[in-house]
């Protein structure tokens, strides 16, 4: 998942084609990490991507950082963010060896988790990197009772010399779903076709907040923010 070619046209699918505002978000997530934590200056990304939220949150704390498990992603990220130190990790067992005042996972990334002994470890990595007192934010994907099975999207973007469409379907199989992906990519070089189908957790709202009071933080679930709200946990 998530090789060269689809690294390359990530942006321009989600920042032109599905209108994400990556900025929006970042002041977003920021006046979240502030109201309960004024003074935070320092933050980790898990699961950066190919930092377009981490881009707008360097222009926001004195210190940033980033990890991910694609290297294609992170090496989309390093072109934008020169001198921000980004890492190839897994987040269920990453180590950076310090800690920060705000560490966020974004854009559904835990959903990938194969399971809910992943899920706790990934928060229990991601609180192993809190200062005391940290602001931790966790953007869940769908919870199990809110799926919707055989659900269809589709985009057709131009841009950056190519014209790119994305269809996709969703399928549930006992507690995972499974978004089968079809891309077409057009340049002046030819047109490639590629599929891809991604695994995510269907997890229930109890089955995340048991993950971080297990990990040692207190949590709230903030709805109707970002794609699937937000779990905002706070280190004891």
């Amino acid at each position: 998942m998530f090789e060269q070619r689809l690294a390359g046209v990530w942006d321009l699918i989600y920042r032109e084609g599905r209108g994400k505002d990556y900025r929006a978000e970042a002041d977003l997530v920021a006046k979240i990490i502030r109201d309960r934590r004024p003074d935070a200056a320092s933050l980790l990304d898990v699961g950066c991507g190919t930092g377009e939220h981490l881009t707008a949150l360097s222009g926001l704390f004195d210190h940033v950082e980033g990890v991910d498990l694609s290297e294609s992603m992170i090496s989309v990220a390093r072109a934008k963010l020169p001198g921000v130190p980004l890492h190839v990790g897994d987040m269920r067992d990453f180590d950076l060896r310090r800690t920060y005042d705000a560490v966020v996972s974004l854009y559904t990334v835990v959903g990938y988790l194969p399971s809910l002994e992943a899920l706790g470890a990934a928060v229990g990595r991601m609180v192993g990197h809190l200062a005391p007192g940290g602001v931790l934010i966790v953007e869940p994907w769908w919870f199990a009772e809110r799926f919707i099975d055989g659900y269809i999207a589709g985009d057709v973007v131009r841009g950056e010399g190519c014209t790119v469409s994305r269809v996709s379907r969703t399928r549930r199989r006992e507690d995972r779903a499974y978004m089968d992906i079809h891309y077409v990519v057009a340049d002046r070089y030819g047109v490639e076709h590629f599929t891809e189908t991604h695994v995510f957790g269907l997890w229930t709202r109890e089955e995340y907040v048991r993950a971080f009071e297990e990990a040692g933080c207190a949590v709230e679930y903030v709805e109707d923010t970002l794609y699937c709200g937000m779990f905002v946990g706070r280190h004891r």
